[in-house]
This record gives structure tokens, sequence and C-alpha cells, in this order.
């Protein structure tokens, strides 16, 4: 345990990584798993602290979106919620949502990216392709905010002014799922506002997405994940494997060492790892649903991290809580 990392409080240690049995590197961070009621099953650190939960809250601001006036469909409303590895197919429905509100790909203010999916990287880059908007991973939460801009006869130049009524009714919605007003907002990697929130506030809203009622804003968030894990992520994306794996539960992940998930009945989990590296996330999320009585089986390869030399296992990362 660690006291008094700033911004953070009290932190414990979550993980270790062990290469042929010697401890290489330690991670420490914040842990928290609540039950359908929001009561503690089990905490690891001050887990009422504020952090980023950088893309791990894109699933909240596509509910803002909805509840701003986008006309999202299902699979608009799954990429909106997630972070798409650029792929044709991301980039092809990202198209279809910018040309609903009438705008073209110039409108998106996230910055030019090459795809996160390795044979669409290497295929452009072979092809002369460089940098786009619309491959950047944030690209459909953003042809989801535009959509909701325009929506409202505003103009989409401003759509990421913090004080543009789209965001501002993102925020608000996002302050009714954590059920906190920290009155910290930044500015993400990808340009949009990004709102500071207590670890404990992301699993609760996860778990209120979890359990929202059919055709709301928040239930029809939570349903298009499950039905389209695909496009929260993309193919080999750890997001898209749990929920594929998991049939039900919800996931996403953020930059900075950020996660949420959440099970059909409510039970929800966050972690955020102090270092920022992710590579034990998923593990710790799913060793949280765990702990509060979900069978977490069926997704139990994603719980087994290994260390490699010459490419070969020569030890793994092992999980502390």
């Amino acid at each position: 345990m660690i006291n008094g990392v700033p911004g953070l409080g009290q932190v414990v240690e979550l993980a270790e990584v062990a290469r042929n049995g010697f401890v290489e590197s330690r991670h420490f961070g914040l842990a928290i798993a609540l039950d359908p009621d929001g009561a503690r099953v089990y905490a690891a650190g001050q887990v009422g602290a504020v952090v980023l939960p950088r893309s791990t809250a894109k699933p909240l601001q596509a509910v803002g979106s909805i509840v701003a006036g986008a006309e999202l469909a299902v699979e608009e409303a799954a990429i909106a919620a997630g972070s798409h590895t650029g792929e044709d197919r991301h980039v092809a429905l990202v198209d279809k949502m910018l040309a609903s509100a009438g705008v073209g790909r110039d409108a998106l203010g996230c910055p030019p990216d090459r795809p996160e999916d390795e044979p669409t990287r290497f295929r452009l880059i072979t092809e002369g392709i460089g940098p786009e908007r619309v491959r950047m991973n944030c690209s459909g939460k953003h042809a989801a905010m535009l959509m909701a801009t325009v929506a409202g006869s505003n103009d989409p130049a401003g759509y990421l002014d913090a004080d543009s009524p789209v965001q501002r009714t993102i925020a608000a919605e996002i302050e009714r799922l954590t059920g906190a007003h920290t009155g910290i907002v930044t500015v993400d990697g990808c340009g949009a506002p990004l709102l500071g929130m207590p670890l404990d506030g992301v699993a609760r809203a996860f778990g209120r997405l979890a359990t929202a009622t059919a055709g709301t804003p928040d239930g029809r968030v939570a349903a298009a994940m499950r039905l389209h894990p695909d496009l929260v992520g993309g193919h080999d994306h750890l997001n898209s494997e749990v929920m594929r794996l998991l049939p039900g539960v919800i996931a996403k992940g953020g930059a900075e060492g950020v996660i949420g998930m959440a099970a059909p009945d409510g039970h929800a989990v966050a972690v955020k790892v102090i270092d920022g590296n992710p590579r034990a996330t998923t593990a710790l999320g799913l060793a949280l649903l765990e702990k509060c009585g979900v069978d977490v089986s069926a997704a139990s390869e994603l719980r087994t991290i290994s260390v490699l030399g010459g490419g070969k296992a020569v030890g793994r990362i092992l999980l502390k809580i």
C-alpha cells in the first residue's frame, strides 16, 4: 500500500510482473466492485478519488449524445460508445453517421490517426494513405456528437466547446449516471471535453447502464454494445473479446489504465492503474467481477497475461487482488 499519491490518495498493489521468477515491475492503483444496489463488494485503495476515465467514459457520452438529440441506430450507438480499430467497416459506419448530419469528414474535430487494426494500417501505408480523422478511434463518438449538434440546430464548428448545448447535456448525463459532480473538466486526447469522476462513480454508471430499461438512452447504449461488441473495439480488441465471450457483460477500457465493466444483473467494477499501463486492466476487471459472484470462466483466456522472452512465455502478470 502507498499513501498520499498526488490526486489519488491511498493506492494499493494490483499486479506484479514476474520474469523467470524475478519481479520486474509492479502496478499500483485503485479497484472497486459494487453490487446492483451500489454497495461495495470489494474496494482496494481510495476508490472515491477522482480519476480521468478517458475512453471508459464513451458509453456515458453516447447516452448524452442521444439525450441531446442524436438519432442513433443500434450500430451507430455501439460505435459511439466504443474505441474502434479503424477498419473499413468502422469508417463506413462513421461516414454514414456524418452524412445523416449533413456534414463531411472535415467536420470531425478529432486528430488524424492511423488505424489500430494492423492489417488495415499496413494496407493504407502501402497505398500511400496517411493518417485520417475518420480512422481515429474516437471518430464514432465525435460523429454522434455532431449528429446531436445538428439535431439541435447548433453550429457544428463549436461541438467540442465545453459550454455548447451538446456538451452541457453530456456532462449532465454523466453526472446523473455516476451520481457525482466534481467540477473537473479537462480535454481528452481526441479533443472532446473530459470530466473527472470518482472511480466508484465509474462503476456505478456501468451498473446503471447494465440494468437500464430497454428503449431508454441508457438501455439503448447497453443493448448496442452487447449486440455489436465488434464496433465497440474491433478484431481481437480486448473490450470486444470480453463482451463476445461473456454475453450480457458490458466492458469499456480507456487510456492511462482505466476500465469499467458490468454484468447483466448490475454488479459493476472499475479499475485505475496509476502508472497508466493498461496491460492488466482486463484481467483485473474480470477478477473483480468474479469477486461479485459473476461466472467469468468463459473468458479465462483473457486472465492469463504472459511475459515473453525470445517469443516464448517466461513469466506472467500476477494479480494481487
